[in-house]
């Protein structure tokens, strides 16, 4: 029997008066590997913030674990989009894994050796152990989106939500990330991927959801990547306007 680890119902976004996401439903199934798909402006990055609550939605109701208090956002790590962090920022990289480790300790409380070795073993994970002091502002995009995802992995959540992940970045990293999660799955994680590149949906993912506004299929890869639902998606015409 399958679990629902996230439910959104009715959900409307909008961004001066315009609305991004439109009664929007769907479900995210524990364990599963899913990708959100959609073309440009279709709400994709929108959603995942308003799950994350990062953005206030006009309507609608999101629930982690069945609660929709803020507290259920302990469970899930998030890894943004390259482009809304501050790469400037003067910080090594051991420093930036480490702040996974804050949702389990508060921001007044120093990491502690305990915090320090999953850290480490995090940064051996995504092998950027050698990188541990370099500053971030040193590193390409992909070494960035490897200490991004072991920052997810030292905080050790049950959700991991992940905004354009494999954006930019060299097929050896790729293939890593992909490794890593897929690993990760075997040990009862749970991901939810935004995803650009349709030729490696059902290489990469189990389930997927395909949304322009609103979700036009959503399911396993098997029985909902067809050319007919894609085609409803990127080719036709949104009903909001």
């Amino acid at each position: 029997m399958t679990e629902d680890i996230i439910k959104v119902k009715d959900l409307i976004v909008a961004y001066d008066e315009k609305p991004a996401i439109w009664h929007l439903n769907m479900t995210l199934q524990k364990n599963s590997i899913t990708a959100i798909v959609g073309p440009n402006g279709a709400g994709k990055s929108t959603l995942i913030k308003s799950i994350m609550q990062l953005i206030k939605p006009v309507s609608g109701e999101i629930q982690i674990n069945g609660s929709k208090s803020k507290k259920a956002l302990k469970d899930v790590a998030y890894v943004p989009q390259k482009g809304e962090v501050n790469w400037e920022f003067p910080t090594t990289v051991l420093d930036v894994v480490l702040m996974g480790r804050y949702v389990h300790k508060g921001w007044i409380k120093r990491p502690n050796k305990n915090d320090h070795k999953i850290a480490m073993s995090a940064l051996r994970e995504m092998k950027m152990e050698a990188f541990r002091n370099r500053q971030i502002s040193e590193l390409s995009g992909g070494q960035r989106q490897r200490v991004f995802l072991a920052r997810a992995i030292c905080q050790d959540a049950d959700i991991y939500i992940m905004d354009e992940p494999l954006q930019g970045i060299d097929i050896t990293t790729e293939k890593l990330i992909i490794k890593t999660i897929k690993s990760l799955q075997q040990e009862g994680k749970t991901f939810l991927v935004v995803h650009h590149n349709l030729d490696t949906v059902k290489e990469y993912f189990d389930h997927v959801i395909i949304m322009n506004k609103t979700i036009f299929a959503g399911g396993k890869i098997s029985e909902v990547w067809t050319e007919e639902n894609i085609d409803k998606a990127y080719n036709e015409v949104s009903a909001v306007r």
